[in-house]
Formats: C-alpha cells, structure tokens, sequence
C-alpha cells in the first residue's frame, strides 16, 4: 500500500507539536483540515494513531511507532531538498547550527555573514548552547564546539586558533584588593563565574606554567551561565573575571581592564566545525565551509 507522504508528513507535525493549533499554524492550513486528514489517513492504516482530548493530542503506541520511522526519513528527504537547490546558481536553504555563545560572537557569524550578503536566499538558523548538544537527534546541519567537546564519530574541521584566556579586573579594583601573586591566590578574591549547562558545575579556571597546568575554583561572588555578562560585570568593578583575549583586549588597550597573573596564561583548544558524514557533500554546509575557512586562513 502506497501512502501519501502529504499525510503521514501531517500525522508527523501534529505528533510532534502535540497540538491541532500549532500543527495547524506550521502547516498554514486550517485545524478542520488537519483533522480530516488524519481521519482519512487511520481509516485506511486501519489503527488509531493519535489519541484526542479536547485538551491535547498525543501519539498512541502505534502513533510513536510510526513517528520514530518518519521523522529520519522526511528530515532526509527534507535535507535533501534543501541542499539540491544549492546545485542552483542561486543556492536557497536553510542551516541550523548549534554553537555557544562565544563561538557564535568570535567565529561563526563573521562567516555567516559574509554567506547571507553573497547569497541572499540561504537562512541560517543558529541557536546558542553552552551543553553538548545532539546535532543529529537536534536536527542541525553541524554544530561547532572546542575541539575536545567534539563526539569522535563526526566530521570536525579546525576553523579557530586555540582560545587564549586571560584573567583580567579593572585597574581600580586591582589597586584597591592587589594583584593575585599566584592562580592559588584567587580563592581570596571576589570573582565572575559561570555555572556550566552541561552538568551545572561551576567553570574552573585554568592556568600554564612553563608547560604545568593548574586547575583554580575560585571564590564566585557573581555568577553568569553566558560569557557576555561576565564581561559586563568585570568592567563594572565587581571582581575578577577570566575571558578570551578577544573579548578584552580593546578595554586593556583602553586602560579600562587590566590583566594579572600575565605569566599563568592558559590556551583552550581550538574551535571545530563538525557533521555527520552523511552530510559531508552538502552543498549548503559547504558554502558555509568555505567561508569559514577563509576566515581562519586570513588570521
């Protein structure tokens, strides 16, 4: 028995939205509409496949069957489509890309950038997560991370220089509280923390010496769960906070941030753009590629 791949795409949004309103509203067809559908569509299965209320909708087992084999294969087909309209001379689409904050900011928007004013009819959708997110059950085209943050069975491609941090106050807090002698120091000292979505941990801050390694929790008398806010709150003279050099050179080059323990600098690794290897020709994710591979080669 052929199906009408309309339908069962119908079945899959109201499944997933859990809603006749929000399926109807994604769909831009009206709920009656929706609803006639799936009748028709369980009349000719011969199984209940969603389970009504006036309140809600939910997949009945065999619905969840059902939904579990639909959704990889539409989101492929969907990719596909997607990306055959890259073959154009006029490449359309849409990539979504999950990436943290800092990395959005440093690395993937100027590349991003550049993708949208050359081509106009490509979207890309990117969503902003300090966790290690699933880009495949997420539904992303790629995500990008440091490099150990990156799953082994992905594609990854260096697109960053390691992330050099500093340690930085401003010049009147350090005036008022001295300079921390050593990382150890700190634990003295009112600091800007951030409480890592991954585990809910506080972040450690970490520091090289002549090629030892140490690893500080400090004192947080502020804590963020996103790095622009750290920036904020260092430059309002709350306490010590420790950054990428980027985020702070322009307010050390300015005097308004000073950096202390100079000696103690510490790298992370570099970012890594990484996919699937199903998605390795994707026309669209190329596009983005290359971009940010002229980025980092021009650095």
């Amino acid at each position: 028995m052929k199906e009408n791949l309309n339908d069962l795409h119908t079945f899959m949004v109201v499944a997933q939205e859990r809603s006749f309103t929000r399926a109807a509203a994604k769909l831009r067809t009206s709920q009656s509409a929706i609803s006639q559908t799936l009748r028709n569509l369980e009349d000719r299965i011969g199984i209940k496949l969603l389970s009504r209320t006036t309140r809600s909708v939910a997949p009945t087992e065999a619905g969840e069957y059902l939904l579990n084999l639909l959704q990889p294969a539409i989101e492929e087909i969907e990719n596909g489509i997607n990306q055959i309209s890259a073959l154009k001379n006029d490449p359309a689409g849409t990539l979504r890309i999950s990436a943290d904050e800092y990395g959005i900011q440093s690395v993937l928007w100027p590349a991003v950038e550049k993708v949208i004013q050359q081509f106009p009819k490509i979207s890309v959708e990117i969503i902003s997560d300090y966790g290690l997110v699933d880009i495949v059950e997420g539904r992303f085209d790629a995500g990008l991370r440091r490099g150990g943050l990156v799953s082994k069975d992905m594609i990854a491609l260096q697109v960053s220089e390691p992330i050099q941090m500093l340690t930085v106050a401003t010049k009147e807090f350090l005036a008022r509280y001295g300079h921390p002698k050593h990382p150890k120091d700190l634990v003295e000292y009112q600091c800007i923390n951030l409480r890592l979505p991954t585990h809910g941990e506080f972040y450690r801050w970490q520091f090289t010496k002549q090629g030892k390694t140490q690893t500080i929790t400090v004192n947080a008398k502020v804590i963020f769960t996103t790095l622009s806010p750290v920036l904020q709150a260092v430059r309002s003279g709350v306490g010590i906070a420790y950054l990428p050099i980027d985020m702070v050179q322009p307010y050390i080059e300015s005097g308004e941030l000073e950096e202390t323990l100079k000696d103690w600098r510490h790298s992370y690794e570099p970012y890594h753009l990484y996919y699937p290897h199903r998605r390795e020709q994707a026309p669209l994710l190329n596009i983005l590629i290359d971009a940010l591979k002229e980025n980092f080669n021009k650095k």
